[in-house]
């Protein structure tokens, strides 16, 4: 409601004229807002809304169905907003008549109608990552290491995370770059290689950093891969150039262990890692036991939000190593191998693993200073049930003494619209003074709306349900198809396939077939047809036929011209 229907509706208090100047002076309203209308004129709003592709209620409807999807893990794209508003019109308009989508624009204009709504870049996330599937799973680690960190022996130079990160040796980035306003090129050179060198990093809650493990994709160390002086640093190899539980053990030995005794001065030490299985051996679990050191592992799939190695140093890290890559590049040379990585990353490592840094990233994580809602508050809380919660309904009565005007509540039930229903006709019905008037105004206001929001939720779930069931059925062939071996061959087109596929039900279903004889009773045997029965014949008649030495033999329906046989020796 506007400022003028609002002063229409209240008027001025008691002792003032009724006049249009006395409202304008009163209210601050031009007085032919207020004359236009009293006669009937809609407002700027009221006319912008019935020039709209969809009514308030239906957008209201629309919104509270992004909202859902969104809490749901599943964010509709912008690009597909416009098709809903299409299946909502068409369901308020019938099938029958001829409508038009929505414009190009329409989305933009209905994300500024409702600020509820934002548009954003949305990343795609591992499900098992998704906020709805580690929230429980977080909370539950907070009380967890809360209890750890309680300890008053557990110190804050104590704390360490270790995890493994994997650095591209020449992966460039998309770079801004100032060229000549004709030029149409929008790349640049770079070598590109992919291999991948994994390093174990740790770090410590007070700052500090310890001395990395590489692990080279290789099965020998060379001579030319660590020319740049690192001291302290320790070099693994693995053919699949990750780390294993030989490397891990290895790590906790020669780095974490020696590095941090002096400095524990017998106190525990907590070391926090992943769920990865290298890191619960047996072997490691002993040492840890053996040396004071509580190991504590993170839930599955929720290191993006606990581990701060991953929240605040690794990507500077590896932000760092593309710029040194850059500088390489820049001076010359093409080609990024392993003999240069222990020098680029070494001067990344300088840049990245800063004290702020990572105190930050122990920080964000929720761990120094212990502030769980730090991570959870950014995390919405799982809702409890899928389905939209009913609101409490509200028991109208009617009392001679009221003598304002009461709203009733918009329903959102079968229950509510037939109680709303009945008193519109059963009460409001047979009183028509003025009070009267404006309560079944009113109610009839909120039966609309509830009939058009009801229509506008039921065609945004049945257009979600037909999409569900379009993917179920593509999905239902996959499902049922069995997986077999259908060729053995490195390359084989689609019709290799099919056939191959024909060849191998025909062969099942003639076993089938075989396996269905009687107990006791001679099966009949298939005869051989075709190229077999052939054969056999051509082999029967060139053993029965004398044959000359260096004669090829034949049979008596061949030719010379016949395809040439191996001559076939006797066996006397």
């Amino acid at each position: 409601m506007d400022d003028a229907s609002r002063v229409l509706t209240q008027g001025v208090p008691a002792g003032m004229p009724t006049s249009y100047r006395a409202l304008a002076d009163h209210s601050g309203v031009p007085r032919s807002t207020l004359h236009h209308r009293a006669r009937g004129r809609r407002s700027i709003e009221e006319k912008a809304q019935s020039q709209q592709y969809l009514t308030p209620y239906e957008e209201d409807a629309l919104v509270t169905f992004l909202l859902q999807m969104s809490d749901l893990g599943q964010p509709v794209r912008i690009k597909h907003i416009p098709s809903l508003a299409f299946v909502i019109a068409r369901k308020r308009l019938g099938t029958h008549r001829p409508l038009k989508p929505p414009g190009k624009n329409w989305s933009q204009g209905f994300e500024k109608r409702h600020s509820e709504l934002q548009a954003r870049r949305a990343k795609a996330l591992d499900w098992n990552r998704h906020g709805k599937n580690v929230y429980w799973k977080i909370a539950h680690w907070f009380e967890v290491i809360g209890r750890v960190l309680q300890d008053p022996t557990i110190l804050a130079e104590n704390l360490y995370n270790m995890d493994e990160t994997g650095v591209m040796l020449s992966m460039p980035g998309s770079v801004k770059v100032l060229t000549g306003r004709d030029g149409k090129r929008n790349s640049r050179g770079a070598r590109v290689k992919r291999t991948m060198v994994t390093a174990i990093e740790c770090i410590s809650a007070d700052g500090r950093y310890l001395n990395p493990m590489i692990i080279w994709p290789a099965a020998t160390h060379r001579s030319n891969w660590t020319t740049f002086s690192t001291p302290r640093w320790q070099y693994a190899c693995s053919e699949s150039g990750y780390t294993d539980s030989y490397i891990s053990l290895q790590w906790l030995k020669c780095i974490f262990d020696p590095e941090t005794r002096e400095r524990a001065n017998s106190k525990p030490r907590v070391l926090i890692c992943d769920g990865f299985g290298t890191h619960e051996t047996l072997e490691i679990l002993e040492y840890c036991f053996a040396n004071n050191i509580l190991l504590c592992r993170l839930a599955s799939h929720t290191s993006h939000k606990t581990q701060p190695c991953d929240v605040s140093v690794f990507a500077p890290l590896k932000a760092a190593y593309r710029e040194q890559v850059e500088r390489l590049e820049r001076g010359g040379v093409n080609t990024i191998g392993k003999e240069h990585f222990t020098f680029l990353y070494s001067r990344a490592r300088e840049e990245a693993f800063t004290p702020r840094n990572i105190k930050a990233g122990f920080a964000a994580s929720g761990l120094l200073p212990f502030n769980p809602d730090r991570v959870l508050r950014d995390m919405p809380k799982p809702p409890a049930e899928l389905t939209i919660a009913k609101a409490d309904e509200e028991r109208i009565t009617i009392c001679p003494e009221d003598e304002a005007v009461r709203t009733p509540v918009t329903p959102v039930s079968v229950e509510g619209l037939a109680s709303l229903q009945d008193l519109i006709i059963k009460q409001d019905a047979n009183a028509l003074d003025e009070l009267s008037k404006q309560r079944l105004q009113r109610r009839l206001h909120k039966f609309s709306k509830a009939a058009q929001l009801s229509f506008a939720k039921g065609a945004l779930q049945q257009n979600q349900i037909r999409f569900l069931m379009t993917i179920n059925n593509e999905a239902k062939v996959r499902r049922s198809t069995k997986s077999l071996v259908l060729g053995t061959a490195r390359v084989m087109s689609y019709e290799d396939l099919e056939t191959a596929r024909r060849k191998r039900a025909a062969d099942e279903a003639t076993k089938k077939s075989k396996g269905k004889g009687k107990r006791g009773r001679k099966r009949k045997s298939d005869a051989p047809q075709g190229d077999v029965l052939e054969r056999r014949i051509e082999v029967t008649q060139m053993n029965s036929m004398p044959q000359q030495p260096g004669e090829i033999p034949t049979n008596g329906n061949e030719t010379t011209d016949d395809a040439w046989r191996a001559p076939v020796a006797r066996m006397w």
